[in-house]
């Protein structure tokens, strides 16, 4: 196993971890929460969970290994993902320009990897066996893949290696939206109205009364 998380481009504040060349998950919690009103990863849902935690536990107990994107280690979010086991940390200075800053930067740090499964922070209610399906789609050979629920395509979204260059070239908050048109995509119909249900608002938080903690779903 390599020290293989950072390469030489990378900010100096990432965490590198060991990259086996199996999917990587990036988690990106690098936004500026603007229509929130403040640093939204930090507020807590309605069992008491920080938001960004409750995000990131599904894509932990799928068995993932996790690359977590963030404005400043040690700050907000970054120094509550630091403390989880299985989780990497890696900093990105110009995530203030745009998400597809982050994806970039996440896709730098793990040049060994065979794929990434692109997931946001904000996101607290994917189910685990979303995100199981969705790393062996890309395992299995899967070029794109996507979660779908009732014929909407949601989050979190998948892409082989042959797609880091063009992820290496995302700038801007268009992230990778534009990639996603193309007819490669699989689409996994599944059971999971998480994969459509963000947090933009505050009130947003009070949605996850009488849902199961993110810790529970399965």
């Amino acid at each position: 196993m390599t020290d293989a998380w950072c390469d030489p481009g990378c900010d100096p504040g990432c965490d590198p971890g060991c990259d086996d060349g199996a999917p990587a998950i990036l988690l990106l919690a690098a936004g500026r929460g603007q229509r929130f009103g403040g640093d939204k990863l930090v507020a807590r849902l309605a069992d008491g969970t920080p938001l960004v935690l409750a995000s990131a536990y599904p894509l932990l107990v799928a068995g993932g290994r996790m690359l977590a994107v963030v404005r400043q280690p040690g700050q907000g979010a970054a120094a509550l993902l630091a403390g989880l086991p299985g989780v990497r940390v890696c900093a990105c200075p110009a995530a203030a320009a745009g998400i597809g800053h982050s994806i970039a930067c996440g896709v730098a740090a793990s040049p060994a990897a065979s794929g990434w499964l692109i997931a946001l922070a904000d996101m607290p209610r994917i189910r685990p066996a979303t995100v199981g399906a969705l790393l062996a789609s890309l395992t299995a050979g899967a070029d794109l893949v996507a979660p779908c629920y009732q014929g909407r395509r949601g989050h979190p979204v998948g892409f082989s290696a042959r797609w880091r260059d063009a992820l290496l070239a995302l700038r801007g908050d268009r992230g990778a939206r534009d990639l996603l048109a193309a007819t490669a995509l699989t689409r996994l119909e599944l059971d999971d109205p998480g994969v459509l249900l963000d947090i933009d608002r505050p009130q947003d938080l009070s949605v996850d009364k009488g849902l199961a903690s993110p810790k529970q779903r399965q």
